[in-house]
Formats: structure tokens, sequence, C-alpha cells
């Protein structure tokens, strides 16, 4: 076992916290039990994660006098709204959970989000855990404390920034994870390397088959670097006020993608893909990449069996679903674009011209 410490030393309060990677450390309960206020838990799953490790996770807990509450949900990005989020609620109620009892997201984002944002508003705010499931939540949307809920004119428009207590990533759980959702995550760990770690993506792009073929060794080690770069960027910049924006590279696409296309139709990590195809061309037409660069991205995406190209909604509707992303500010769109592999940068100069003629030639899907 790996651990990680995201460090908010630097806030008016001490909120650093660890992350745990290894490969059969969910039932490790002793690593849980010092972030726990008192010996009585919930812990929030869905319908497809639950019947595989809601049992273990609790048998463990409960041999160490930790009593737990079920809540169960529905599974789907198309449940990653208010009404979702109040069968949570209405648990928690039902069965008197207090401001000392912690609350565990045992799934993907989708849990992760809604158990987060639960925990951030309900009696004002409880101790919660993060347990992700999935690739894409263990070098993720599980670190760095943004929970929240999608709303029909906007992807995560509606939440809060609230750090968990702990974040517990075993890769073991990754074996029960479909090829499709392997691979979505493997989107967002490519993403660190573009941003800013070169030398990480070099690595990926000799060990894509190894990563796709699920090498213990290789997925550990993929998730190990992308928390060590999210952690170090959330450290600097928790409540993204600067380079924490970066880590945005190709969703501000990506979820134009899955708003226009509804929720649930492409995975989160499809449409990143797609996105960041979409802003590396873009990139290059602003004469900030070189070609060879573009050809590489493109490259990786395809060996990842990802999605090179976004779907042939009409610039129009991009531009419209697109001023409702998190990083409009003062009625413009800031992009998050590349100079180099390895080197991403924030602009809100892009020409509109250029934007249309890049969504016109390039969203062909």
């Amino acid at each position: 076992m790996q651990t990680i410490t995201v460090d908010l030393a630097s806030s008016s309060e001490q909120r650093s916290y660890p992350i745990y990677i290894g490969s059969g450390i969910l039932e490790r309960a002793e690593l849980i039990l010092p972030h726990l206020p008192q010996k009585r838990v919930a812990i929030v799953s869905n319908t497809t994660v639950a019947p595989l490790y809601m049992e273990k996770l609790r048998i463990a807990l409960e041999n160490h006098g930790v009593t737990c509450v079920p809540i169960i949900l529905p599974d789907g990005e198309e449940y990653k709204d208010w009404e979702t989020l109040n069968k949570i609620f209405d648990a928690l109620l039902k069965h008197h959970c207090e401001r000392n009892t912690t609350i565990l997201a045992l799934g993907g984002g989708v849990v992760g989000d809604l158990t987060g944002f639960a925990a951030a508003t309900y009696l004002r705010g409880v101790p919660f855990i993060q347990i992700p499931t999935t690739l894409l939540a263990q070098v993720d949307s599980s670190v760095g404390g943004k929970t929240g809920i999608n709303h029909p004119l906007g992807k995560n428009m509606i939440g809060a920034f609230y750090q968990p207590r702990m974040v517990m990533a075993d890769s073991v759980t990754l074996n029960t994870l479909s090829d499709r959702e392997l691979r979505a995550g493997i989107a967002e760990i490519i993403k660190y390397g573009l941003i800013r770690d070169p030398v990480f993506f070099d690595w990926l792009e000799q060990n894509m088959m190894r990563l796709l073929a699920r090498d213990p060794a290789i997925l550990n080690e993929a998730i190990r670097r992308s928390c060590e770069n999210k952690a170090q960027i959330v450290a600097t910049d928790e409540r993204e006020s600067g380079v924490r924006a970066l880590l945005n590279l190709g969703h501000t696409f990506g979820h134009a993608i899955e708003n226009g296309m509804g929720y649930g139709v492409w995975l989160h990590g499809e449409a990143v893909a797609a996105g960041i195809v979409l802003a590396a061309e873009l990139s290059r037409r602003m004469k900030l990449i070189s070609e060879t660069d573009v050809v590489r991205i493109r490259k990786i995406f395809s060996q990842a069996g990802l999605p090179i190209h976004a779907p042939k909604l009409t610039p129009e509707n991009y531009l419209q679903l697109m001023t409702l992303d998190k990083k409009v500010d003062a009625g413009r769109t800031r992009f998050i674009l590349l100079n180099r592999i390895g080197e991403a940068v924030m602009r809100a100069d892009v020409p509109r011209a250029v934007l249309f003629e890049t969504l016109s030639d390039c969203a062909t899907a």
C-alpha cells in the first residue's frame, strides 16, 4: 500500500487527508477507524456496486464495533440529481444519523459526488470518506473535494467544495469494472500527463497495452502518479481560483457533449477524451501546439479505445451548451488549451471564428 497526502495545511484549519492506494485494502477497517468521530457510519452505494462490495466493507467495520447504515441508490449519471440526493437525506433522517456520523461513499464518481454533497449539507456538514470503485473516481473525482449534482441545463452546476477525511483506492475493485468504464478512467489519467507531467505521458505511451490489460503493478502506478498530480494541484488551489482550473482540460467540450447527448449516453471519460482532442485541435489552430503533438494525442486516445471525434452537434449547439460552463467569467468562456504536451494554459481570447471552424471540422462522430 502507498499513501499520498493532500496537504491543505495552509488553510485556516488543518484539513489535510491521506489517499491510501493498494490492492486488497477495502477490508482494512483499521485504516478507516482513526477517521471516525463515532463508531457509526452510513455507507452510500448503488445497485451495481453494493452487491459486490458492501457486505465486505460492512463486515470489516462491524468486526471493529462500527454500526453501519446501508443506503443504496440507482446506478447511472442520469440519477445524479435532486431526487436521488433526497434519497440519501431521507435515509439519514430516518436512521437518526448525527453530526458525528460519517458517511462513506462506496462507488464511482456519481456516488462520490452525491455523497459528498449530501455530507456537505446534511446538518450543515458531517464527515465523509471516499471509497472509489471505478478507475475514473480513483484517479480524479474522489480527490479534491468537488461535490455536486447535475442540472438539466448543465453538468455539476450545483454543489460544494467539501473535502473527505480520507480516500481509499483499492485496485482490486477494478477487476469487476467493464472495459468501457476502465477506458473512461484512462482518459483522466492521460489528462494529467498532458497538463503538467510529460514524463508520465511518455510512460503512458509505453505502457498503455499493459494498463488496458489491467496489469496490477501498472494500474497502481498509474493511480499513484495521477493522485500525486491531483493532490499537488489541489494543495495549491483548493477552490479553483487559478491553477486547479487546468484540470478541466477537455471538460468544457466534454460537459457540452454529455449534456447535449443526454446524461449517461456518453460516459464522462469518453466525453472528456473527445473534448481533449477538440482542445488540442483548437490549440493547434491558434498556433499554440505543434501538429506532431496533436498526432500523439490522437494516437494515445485511439490506443486506449477512446473516442477521438466528438458527436456532430451543430457548432451553435456546442456554443450554447458551453455558455453554462463553470469557467465562464464576465460572459466569456475560458478554455483550457495546450502550449505543448505537459503544459496547459487557460485562455479567454479564443476567436469565435476559430472555435466555430474547429467545431465544424472536428465534431464528426
